[in-house]
């Protein structure tokens, strides 16, 4: 049975190989390859008026990583221009697609992008552009001819192994080029966009990680930045909660990528006053509307035709957006308990998007079918990959009868489970313990405890559609409160239940009171 001081130390464990614990000891620039070679380059074409490009990506880090380049540039009164790729008109990354906008640039630098773009890398080197590559994705074995490549995943790079995202590669290049330019310049300036990118690209929330985060949320409530105003003022916040940017922020972030086009929010993070971030807000919004509908909708397909003997899920639609797939997929594997693949099927390819549960390798699965698909990749969690439309039923059968499967997880809580959770413990100060060791996220999951035995003692429905239970539940004569929301159990008021829960704290005027989020009822 756990109570305060057993769950302080089970989460105290989690930090103790941690080298970097606060901003003076995180690396420095010098300890990126490339770092200094690619500022020096970037200061000559300053010095020489040269065209510089930065070309980024359309996902939150890329969109994030183009605002911190163009923010000093900025400063630096530097000619530049920055592409933000369209995924529907341009693809993925650099590519000679999109250097054929760019001819005429003497300096291109990708952000959050760039290491598998080894065709585009020819092109410019025949067209007389010199390549500067900031990326944090797996190297592949050859890699491109650029003048400059930045990835702590690069094998002769002295960076410690530490999972950053491709917004504090492109932080670092800025730091190693306000070394070089010998300008005064407060890198702390960029920790309020650093821990939206941090926390949205699901990076390891332990070591630097952790640093950053924690100081980057500091920054983030006192920000002088008219976006974060306006999102406050939209959302009637006070401050900002760390997830509040898991499901605040990073979605609205997020959309314009995903369904329209990823220069909006670009425009979005680098407004000049409150009322040109209210206008853009205003697009942004009615983007992520249309999200959340699109979602609604390949969501309620799925499961249309979401088969029970299934042990892993895999659905396909003609002309399915292939923006929102990820984020339907992820819905089914939190309905289902199982993971998920979720296809948009367009002419002659049928572009996928899957997430896992628990501990499962749903990469190491997709890989084993590698001979029918036509490209991969992404990493135990969650993973992308395009197929032939005439492939999809032979990829489900044979990943529905893959030996990988007896790696299941049967409980998709797994990872983070700690044990038995002590109800006579549970008040506001075992709530403010685990607030202490947020944020909570990759390589520091959230605390979900386990209650057996629990007796439902009262049941009120609540939401605008009354798709949510609020319920008071006792065991050894301890009463606590507990919300189950989109309940996908029936229960009744007297009946015995198995509890899978997280802890918060709820605020309601002014009184702030214990309660108990429940995951899953086991009956």
């Amino acid at each position: 049975m756990l109570g305060k001081k057993e769950i302080k130390e089970i989460l105290e464990k989690r930090f103790e190989k941690d080298i970097h614990t606060k901003i003076s000891e995180i690396p420095l620039p010098c300890d990126l390859k490339d770092a200094y070679r690619a500022a020096e380059r970037i200061k000559t074409a300053i010095n020489k008026n040269e065209r510089i490009a930065v070309v980024g990506d359309y996902d939150v880090d890329g969109i994030v990583s183009s605002v911190i380049v163009a923010d000093f540039f900025d400063l630096m009164g530097v000619d530049f221009f920055v592409k933000i790729p369209n995924r529907f008109s341009d693809g993925y990354g650099l590519n000679a697609e999109i250097l054929r906008d760019l001819k005429d640039f003497d300096l291109i630098i990708t952000v959050d992008n760039g290491i598998s773009a080894i065709e585009a890398a020819e092109v410019c080197i025949k067209n007389g552009i010199d390549l500067i590559i900031t990326d944090h994705h797996m190297p592949t074995e050859v890699l491109p001819r650029a003048y400059a490549i930045v990835n702590p995943k690069q094998k002769d790079c002295s960076f410690p192994d530490i999972e950053i995202c491709g917004a504090e590669v492109a932080w670092y290049l800025i730091g190693a080029l306000k070394d070089i330019c010998g300008v005064e310049y407060d890198m702390s300036l960029s920790l309020d966009l650093l821990v939206i990118a941090i926390i949205a690209d699901m990076m390891e929330l332990r070591d630097m990680n952790r640093v950053l985060v924690r100081a980057g949320i500091k920054k983030l409530n006192s920000s002088k930045r008219p976006c974060f105003y306006a999102i406050k003022n939209y959302f009637n916040k006070a401050k900002f909660e760390f997830d509040d940017i898991s499901f605040l922020i990073s979605p609205l972030i997020n959309c314009t990528g995903r369904m329209d086009d990823g220069n909006l929010s670009f425009k979005f993070l680098r407004s000049r006053n409150l009322k040109e971030a209210e206008r853009y807000l205003n697009m942004i919004v009615s983007i992520n509307n249309s999200r959340k509908e699109e979602e609604k909708y390949l969501y309620e397909s799925s499961k249309l035709i979401v088969e029970d003997n299934d042990e892993i899920i895999v659905t396909w639609g003609e002309d399915w957006h292939e923006g929102v797939v990820g984020i339907v997929a992820s819905r089914l594997c939190r309905k289902y308990k199982k993971p998920a693949i979720v296809f948009s099927v367009d002419k002659d390819r049928a572009k996928g998007s899957a997430r896992s549960v628990g501990k499962f390798d749903i990469l190491k699965l997709i890989a084993s079918q590698q001979d029918i698909l036509i490209s991969f990749g992404g990493h135990k969690g969650a993973a992308g990959l395009v197929i032939e439309p005439d492939n999809l039923e032979l990829f489900k059968s044979r990943i529905n009868s893959s030996c990988f499967l007896d790696d299941l997880s049967i409980c998709p809580y797994a990872n983070e489970l700690l044990g038995e959770i002590n109800l006579a413990e549970f008040d506001l100060e075992m709530v403010e313990i685990l607030e202490f060791f947020e944020p909570y996220g990759q390589k520091n999951p959230k605390p979900i405890f386990e209650i057996k035995d629990a007796i439902i003692r009262n049941i009120r429905f609540i939401g605008k559609e009354q798709n949510h239970i609020k319920m008071t539940i006792e065991k050894d004569g301890v009463l606590k409160e507990a919300i189950f929301f989109n309940y996908d159990v029936d229960v009744r008021v007297g009946q015995k239940v198995r509890l899978i829960v997280s802890a918060i704290k709820n605020s309601f005027r002014g009184v702030c009171n214990p309660e108990f989020i429940i995951k899953e009822i086991i009956e």
